[in-house]
């Protein structure tokens, strides 16, 4: 049976932390990066972006520059826009907008189909290398944008072309005699022809979705029909055949997705893959492909996620590696990674809200997210490791992918417009309507207006979340009264959740179920919510068999992992520690963290300073003598703000 969401929820956002980064997106990360799509960014890597689509719309004389994707690069920038225009009017923003897709238009071919790369170099080429190129993938970040913009202002220009290309798309690849029977190499078309499915209600856009999801991994293997009809030629010549022809978990194309049983592969590709098959499943009520979901998760989750929310181990392949191998200075943990597990995370949470999803969620919003954009909104990490030593990156090959400072742009820069898309979607990911039942995924100070059980309310949220646990709710609207459920999600790294309504005390665990409070009464208008989740600061262990960090701890203090940083404790943070007993205080931070909670607490230096000996190894014992040093920890996301210097999320103890 297909699960529904009901009355899609109004929300707009009053919080303290989330609107200084939403000014920010809007007056200083969406300006940038439009200079930088226009190469305007002094001292960045050119985009090209732009002008591509002026080759390609025969507007302009040249040659196609950048990656074979980079169209993308627009497309994200406008569904970032098109949330920025949802949230409040800006004409010259909108005007700019309107600019940009008619020159996507004009870049569009007689019959639909849209690539600048294809177009302007190699029109011969068309559909001939999914495994190694990106034409599903440009694709489906158009169609994305196009409904967002869609959505955001009723213009159906984008919504056209993108309609007018994905017709294309289903003319060409399909099961009739004529049609090519491939799939994407790069996932995402499919979780995007799920989105356009719901803004056109056109069936054939939902039957090409699940087409492109069961087909992957089928045999005879189109990736090596393909191979052999374009001559045994790559794309990515220097990278060979093992990474995206005969490396099929590289690309989620080695096995049926209902036979698939581990996250594997490159990271974004995984999750972008899965994102589209939960959303599909609960369209289309498949159990199966619910289960295969649950599945990865569970793999990813408990066995390859780093306590920051990344993904994805290593540089090689930008991709997961094994179970439990969670190195820190080597970590890839792309920030594109962690957006598409906050996506992915939604859209399980859709198909069966469990407060585990939006744990997870939350993690990689407040960790690798936001840490993936400088403070300043105008220099971003593609990598984000969970230890850096500066004097180190230069010298070993191991570190090249490894920067101790955010870079102004990319060659390849997917990742600073889907910071911008995410943050600025952020209203879709906070609360959840089904049936007679309201969830709460995210404590994010908003105003909800939403039909529940068939009656208008009003529910106020407002907090001082992330650094306070206190959270106030309050119902209005038309209802006077009505019985619904209200579900408060308890976080699994708050110990004693605390629920008052109506300043009367509630007891939370006979009301705790898949990790929400769930509040069932006949609710009046005026009534009031009071969650109080306490923020201990927490020491996390890791799993036994994770050998890189045996012996060492990290700090949480409710969703915010924290870490040592040069700027505060000085060189060597390899040498520092945390003795066992050691009490943490809060202190508030000074310019350019100045609206962020630090933790300082007593720790240890084991320096040998006392030794003479400085042989590389030693025997004198007064080589482990340590002295008492204080510790400041930052959260992780605040890191590389204040200059380049040493850093690590992973401490010892001792």
């Amino acid at each position: 049976m297909t699960t529904t969401l009901h009355d899609t929820p109004r929300v707009r956002l009053d919080d303290p932390f989330w609107n200084a980064y939403r000014q920010l997106i809007r007056e200083v990360v969406i300006p940038y990066q439009w200079e930088a799509l226009n190469d305007r960014v002094d001292a960045a890597e050119p985009s090209h972006a732009i002008d591509n689509f002026r080759i390609a719309a025969g507007q302009r004389q040249g040659e196609h520059h950048g990656m074979v994707f980079q169209d993308s690069d627009v497309t994200k920038w406008l569904e970032a826009v098109a949330y920025q225009l949802a949230q409040a009017p800006d004409l010259a923003l909108e005007a700019t907008a309107d600019e940009v897709i008619a020159l996507i238009g004009a870049a569009q071919q007689p019959d639909g189909y849209l690539n600048t790369y294809f177009t302007v170099k190699a029109p011969a080429a068309r559909w001939t290398n999914l495994a190694e190129c990106h034409e599903l993938y440009c694709a489906g970040h158009l169609i994305e944008a196009a409904v967002a913009y869609y959505q955001a202002t009723g213009k159906t220009a984008l919504l056209d072309i993108a309609r007018r290309l994905t017709d294309h798309i289903d003319q060409v690849f399909g099961p009739g005699p004529e049609q090519l029977r491939g799939y994407p190499g790069h996932p995402e078309i499919e979780l995007a022809l799920m989105r356009l499915y719901e803004a056109t209600d056109e069936p054939r856009y939902l039957a090409l979705g699940r087409y492109f999801v069961e087909q992957r991994g089928q045999q005879p293997h189109y990736y090596d029909a393909e191979y052999e009809r374009r001559g045994r030629t790559f794309h990515w010549p220097s990278h060979g055949p093992a990474w995206m022809i005969k490396d099929k978990a590289y690309s989620q194309a080695h096995a049926p997705i209902l036979k698939q049983d581990k996250a594997v592969g490159h990271a974004v590709r995984l999750l972008y893959l899965y994102t589209g098959v939960a959303h599909l499943a609960r369209l289309t009520g498949d159990a199966e492909q619910a289960v295969a979901c649950q599945r990865i998760w569970d793999n990813l989750t408990q066995r390859q996620l780093y306590v920051t929310g990344g993904v994805g181990a290593q540089s090689h392949g930008e991709s997961l590696t094994c179970d439990f191998d969670l190195p820190s200075d080597t970590a890839y943990a792309e920030t594109c990674a962690s957006v598409a597990l906050v996506m992915f995370a939604r859209r399980l949470l859709e198909l069966s809200p469990e407060g585990r999803y939006a744990d997870v969620l939350e993690r990689a919003l407040y960790n690798t997210v936001l840490a993936g954009m400088a403070l300043d909104g105008r220099h971003f990490f593609y990598v984000n490791p969970l230890e850096v030593d500066p004097a180190t990156l230069g010298g070993s090959h191991r570190y090249d992918h490894v920067h101790a400072m955010r870079q102004r742009w990319f060659g390849c820069a997917c990742c600073p417009p889907n910071i911008a898309r995410l943050l600025g979607s952020l209203e879709d990911y906070i609360y959840l309507q089904r049936e007679d039942c309201l969830y709460v995924h995210l404590y994010v100070g908003s105003d909800l207006d939403c039909t529940v059980a068939g009656q208008r309310w009003h529910l106020r949220q407002r907090s001082a979340y992330p650094w306070q646990g206190r959270i106030d709710f309050e119902l209005s609207g038309e209802a006077q009264s009505g019985t619904f459920t209200l579900a408060l999600r308890l976080p699994d790294w708050c110990p004693a959740p605390g629920v008052r309504i109506n300043e009367e005390a509630v007891e939370v665990a006979p009301l705790a179920r898949d990790g929400y409070c769930l509040l069932r009464r006949k609710w009046q208008a005026g009534d009031r919510v009071e969650l109080d989740l306490p923020m201990p600061t927490q020491r996390l262990r890791t799993h036994p068999r994770v050998r890189q960090l045996a012996g060492k701890v990290a700090l949480q203090r409710g969703p915010l992992v924290y870490c040592l940083e040069q700027a505060d404790n000085g060189v060597d943070l390899h040498n520092l520690s945390l003795p066992p007993t050691a009490h943490f205080h809060e202190i508030q931070g000074r310019a350019p963290l100045t609206q962020v909670v630090q933790l300082e607490t007593d720790g240890l230096r084991w320096n040998g300073a006392g030794s003479p000996d400085q042989s590389l190894y030693r025997q004198d014992p007064a080589s482990t003598q340590a002295s008492p040093q204080r510790l400041t920890f930052i959260p992780y996301y605040a890191w590389a703000n204040r200059g380049e210097g040493e850093m690590r999320v992973w401490v010892n103890e001792r």
